[in-house]
């Protein structure tokens, strides 16, 4: 089925045709048929044009993307009591930004409203395009945080893993 229209398909082969012809913009089209281009090997080629086209609303910059899955995660403070920070004094142009980015990841879904003792304070930082990434300042709650000591892995035992990979993504 296809996830833009809804339309079915009986084989996953008429859904990528569709995708392809109709449903993905022309951007995503002419950006998958790129990353692709440089493929000499048609089999190859065509299974990774599958994975592509099959994923390809992920290339679409133009509206939000979300896996829709049910995450539990658990931060373990110990017994520590809650901690909540204030918000931190925001400039009227700040404050706007913010209400603005705030009501968008809310219509999309991102974020949800949400009643806790627990609050940290959120920051608006200029990224180098002049464009505002919303972040949010955890360092009090890092400080209460008991750490998981998880090891890294070793880069010479992830190589060892890629040596039978066909293919390579950043």
């Amino acid at each position: 089925q296809c996830r833009k229209c809804y339309q079915h398909f009986d084989t996953g082969n008429e859904l990528f045709k569709h995708l392809r012809n109709q449903c993905y913009p022309e951007e995503i089209r002419q950006q998958i048929n790129k990353l692709t281009e440089h493929i000499n090997d048609d089999k190859q080629r065509e299974q990774i044009l599958k994975i592509l086209w099959k994923y390809g609303k992920l290339f679409d910059i133009s509206e939000p993307s979300k896996i829709d899955i049910i995450l539990k995660n658990a931060i373990d403070t110990g017994t520590h009591r809650p901690v909540h920070t204030p918000p931190y004094r925001k400039s009227n142009k700040d404050q706007e930004t913010l209400r603005k980015e705030t009501d968008k990841l809310l219509k999309n879904g991102i974020i949800e409203h949400s009643t806790s003792p627990w609050s940290s304070p959120v920051v608006l930082v200029i990224k180098k395009d002049g464009t505002t990434r919303f972040c949010v300042d955890y360092r009090r709650l890092n400080q209460i945080t008991t750490k998981d000591a998880f090891p890294l892995p070793r880069i010479d035992d992830i190589y060892d893993q890629l040596t039978k990979a066909a293919y390579f993504t950043k």
